[in-house]
């Protein structure tokens, strides 16, 4: 009987070993965490998880970080090792960091810790001072704290990092600027399809149109793509389409939306009617962009004029678009005519107003993830290769042509940022903008032909200034008599004014606003047009409207109004779906190019302009007399099959205030919820919205919520008095409890 014991205890106790075992080894390979923080701060996101997963060449970090730092620079290093470590789990075999030693020892600096410090140095990671309290001493300490990101030849370094916050957002964006064209050309599994649509029927009217190197054009854009291919890795295939059938015309015209031009018989030049396409077609997968190559130009007295794109121009159109088709270096248009605020570094200090009106920081924090290109509708069109628009606040009349190249970029399921003031607010003074009136500004309403596209697609800006008692209050000096003063031209917009309902904007609790006009959804053309209308943000429900002669002087704000005139206003929309053209069923405008010549009476014009009027260009006419050009009437030449009537899933952002863009609202480093608003909806319009929720997960500003003056008593009697009275009753149930058991007890014994 004993051994059967003893044997039934070992057995037991092999059981149980052999069970702990397999349980670390199974923990080794089945590897999870849980983060139980509300924003998910200490587990990396889908977007790192991406990056990390998806490297084609090997990528190093090396970390220098000196040992055994005071709080809170030990979490630092605590935090990095953690983050890199989550990084190695989601990371395939080309992921690697290592942390180097550069902490000198009691005895002295070792020759390792010599040659990492050196290599620190080379790399451009300097050490830094810190300050340390010791034996209730102040002292300042030498501490390396920084990385650098080898991928390939290309070095990424952040020299510096003494906090936490938004270390995972640099580290992932690093590495995804280096994970670059190349790793990303290595791993395409097809070719950059490069299709030359160029009707040979086109030839016949080329000469009479000035298109006089038209047959060239197949042999120069192989070239060009061959050139190309040298340094894309063979990624590139070229292919000639010459679509001379009318049902290959209308198939073509359809799935690449590429200009075709219709002319009808033209029989001095024995040239019989007929259509021509001409495009180039750049397809990854499901990805296609359309470049023009003609310019349809209508020129006052001149005429119509044709003009074949440069081809000079034509490889730096193809490569860029190349980095567009897979997602590297993505552009981000800015419309830089039409008095639009300049998104430029920094202005001369003397020029006050220019200061006052910088986008500085805007662009600084754009520049982090995306190039600049700035689009000029005067002159140029919209490049294809860009998935976002920025506009801030024009002031200057949009022609009918430049609203034609926006609604037909919003056709192709782009994205519009728009930032548009109501007013054009005009400083009385000299011409260098200087008040020496002492009067305040002038609030002149604008209207810059935007609002009529706006409307179009479903939402409408008010002509007014929203104000708000949950407004700014500014600090009085003694000298005024101390105290606060409301700004209520500067609403706080507090967190349950904010929607929640995208994902990016979960995490943005507060907001300050200035300057902003309301905004109003037109019901019945959302309804009939089908988009959705996101509300990411509005006024508290204590705000009105300032309408009519605007004046924003703190000294003559008027009271709030009545609480019946007060009410919630809508402050930002971003608009998702589909839209229908504003030019559907309207004539389709023109270019309209600059008259260069005076208005002269026919009888007193030269020979050589009355012959221009007829000759769009003299180029490649020397094959044909004088009287057949003459005689050929090329206006009746008709371009048509680029017009979209409906778009594709496309988006608008629309905020009626450019103050929000300026230096004075938006932070340089980008940590401030204002900005992270701004970089969220931007990433999200460019289809990075896994970007976006990685960077707002870092907002750590969590403001109480308001409560009501009665609230605010309960809880302080309730701290008060409430918890000792408990704590009574809880001592006088657990009596009560014992003292009905010893009496259950003494009953027992009793019976």
């Amino acid at each position: 009987m004993v051994w059967k014991a003893r044997s039934g205890k070992y057995f037991k106790f092999f059981t149980y070993f052999i069970v702990v075992v397999l349980i670390n080894a199974a923990g080794i390979t089945l590897f999870f965490r849980w983060d139980l923080t509300e924003n998910r701060i200490y587990s990396i996101s889908e977007a790192s998880k991406k990056v990390v997963s998806t490297l084609s060449e090997p990528l190093t970090i090396d970390v220098f970080f000196t040992k055994n730092l005071p709080a809170p620079h030990n979490n630092t290093e605590r935090y990095l090792h953690d983050l890199l470590e989550e990084y190695g789990i989601y990371a395939n075999k080309h992921f690697n960091y290592r942390f180097y030693d550069v902490s000198p020892e009691e005895g002295g600096i070792s020759a390792d810790t010599r040659e990492n410090q050196k290599l620190a140095n080379n790399y451009g990671i300097h050490p830094i001072q810190i300050q340390v309290i010791e034996k209730d001493e102040v002292k300042f300490k030498r501490a390396y704290m920084g990385l650098v990101i080898i991928h390939g030849d290309l070095i990424e370094r952040i020299a510096t990092i003494t906090s936490t916050e938004g270390l995972e957002y640099k580290l992932t964006t690093a590495i995804q600027k280096l994970n670059n064209k190349i790793s990303a050309l290595l791993s395409l599994s097809d070719k950059i399809q490069v299709k030359l649509i160029l009707s040979s029927a086109l030839e016949t009217v080329a000469r009479y149109i000035g298109l006089r190197n038209l047959p060239q054009i197949p042999q120069e854009v192989q070239e060009i793509v061959t050139k190309l291919n040298r340094t894309n890795y063979d990624r590139l295939h070229f292919e000639y389409l010459d679509p001379s059938e009318k049902t290959d015309l209308d198939e073509v015209s359809k799935t690449y939306n590429i200009m075709t031009l219709k002319w009808p018989e033209l029989p001095k030049a024995n040239i019989p009617a007929g259509r021509g396409a001409i495009g180039l077609v750049m397809q990854y997968r499901e990805k296609t962009l359309t470049i023009p190559l003609m310019d349809v130009i209508r020129i006052p007295i001149i005429g119509t004029q044709y003009k074949l794109m440069d081809i000079d121009q034509m490889e730096e159109i193809i490569n860029n678009n190349v980095e567009t088709l897979i997602d590297i270096n993505e552009d981000l248009g800015i419309l830089s005519d039409h008095g639009t605020l300049s998104v430029s570094g920094s202005t001369p200090f003397s020029q006050t107003m220019q200061q006052q009106n910088t986008l500085s920081n805007f662009r600084g924090l754009i520049s982090q993830n995306y190039t600049l290109k700035n689009i000029n509708l005067k002159d140029d069109a919209i490049p294809e290769g860009l998935n976002c628009l920025v506009v801030v606040r024009p002031t200057e009349k949009f022609s009918d042509y430049a609203l034609y190249q926006i609604d037909q970029f919003l056709m192709q399921g782009k994205s519009l940022f728009l930032i548009l003031d109501s007013f054009n607010e005009v400083m009385p003074g000299n011409q260098q903008g200087l008040n020496i009136s002492g009067r305040g500004p002038a609030y002149i309403p604008l209207s810059t032909g935007l609002e009529k596209l706006l409307e179009h697609y479903g939402v409408r800006i008010k002509k007014s200034y929203v104000m708000d008692e949950n407004c700014f209050r500014q600090q009085l000096p003694a000298r005024l008599g101390g105290g606060e003063r409301p700004i209520y031209f500067a609403p706080l917009i507090k967190k349950q004014f904010i929607s929640n309902e995208l994902e990016f904007m979960k995490t943005i609790k507060a907001l300050l606003t200035l300057k902003i006009s309301p905004l109003e959804l037109i019901t019945e053309r959302i309804q009939d047009n089908g988009p959705k209308a996101h509300k990411l943000f509005a006024s508290s429900e204590k705000s009105w409207e300032m309408r009519g002669r605007i004046n924003l002087n703190p000294l003559f704000l008027q009271a709030p109004p009545p609480a019946d005139e007060q009410q919630s206003q809508a402050l930002a929309y971003l608009l998702e779906g589909e839209f229908p053209s504003y030019f559907e069923g309207k004539p389709i405008p023109i270019k309209e190019a600059e008259e260069n010549q005076s208005d002269k009476p026919e009888d007193q014009e030269s020979p050589d302009e009355k012959t221009v009027k007829t000759q769009p260009s003299k180029q490649g006419n020397a094959e044909q007399s004088d009287d057949t050009q003459a005689e050929i009437d090329v206006s009746q030449i008709i371009s048509e099959g680029q017009f979209k009537p409906k778009s594709k899933p496309a988006k608008i952002f629309i905020m009626a205030s450019s103050e929000m863009l300026k230096d004075n609202v938006l932070d340089a480093g980008g940590r401030g919820s204002n900005a992270t608003l701004i970089m969220n909806v931007v990433d999200y319009l460019n289809d990075r919205e896994d970007i976006a929720v990685m960077r707002g997960k870092e907002q750590r500003f969590n403001p109480l919520d308001d409560t009501t003056a009665a609230t605010k008593t309960f809880v302080k009697t309730f701290n008060i008095a409430g918890l000792p009275i408990l704590v009574v009753f809880f001592g006088l149930g657990i009596w009560f409890r014992r003292h009905s058991r010893k009496k259950h007890i003494q009953m027992m014994f009793q019976k």
